[in-house]
């Protein structure tokens, strides 16, 4: 029986990979999810200095801070429950072309490859993962 018909059969929706790559591929996982839970998205929701200056100079303010909050958050949870974090990856990876994008057209931070690295490495998750993804999406 196929790895595919396995896990048809067993109602899993995760192919079977090798071990390193399960164990490299979790370790990214829960490093972006710290990241983007304790370094990108609290620091938002509580409303640290330098991400208030930041959202104060787009468009969005406060408001736009919160929901950016919010989704990192979400997201870095996500990352770290096995049948989301495919997708929380490539909503993440999405939430960093804006990211990008607001820093290369609306701030001069001049750090504008830091959301693009941190896209790529959620990408690499979500391709990963688009098994668990459309698993997922399909049951919908």
């Amino acid at each position: 029986m196929t790895t595919a018909a396995t896990s048809t059969v067993t109602g899993s929706a995760a192919p079977s990979r090798p071990r390193a790559v399960t164990a490299g591929l979790w370790t990214l996982q829960v490093l972006l999810a710290l990241m983007y839970i304790a370094g990108s998205g609290l620091p938002k929701l509580v409303g640290e200095a330098y991400a208030v200056q930041i959202f104060d100079e787009l468009l969005g303010g406060t408001p736009m801070r919160l929901v950016v909050g919010l989704l990192e958050v979400a997201g870095g949870i996500g990352l770290l429950v096995p049948r989301l974090a495919g997708l929380a990856a490539a909503c993440l990876a999405a939430l960093m072309v804006g990211a990008t994008v607001a820093q290369l057209f609306f701030l001069d931070l001049g750090y504008w490859y830091t959301p693009v690295i941190f896209g790529v490495l959620l990408a690499v998750v979500a391709w990963v993962r688009r098994a668990e993804i459309t698993a997922l999406v399909s049951r919908h």
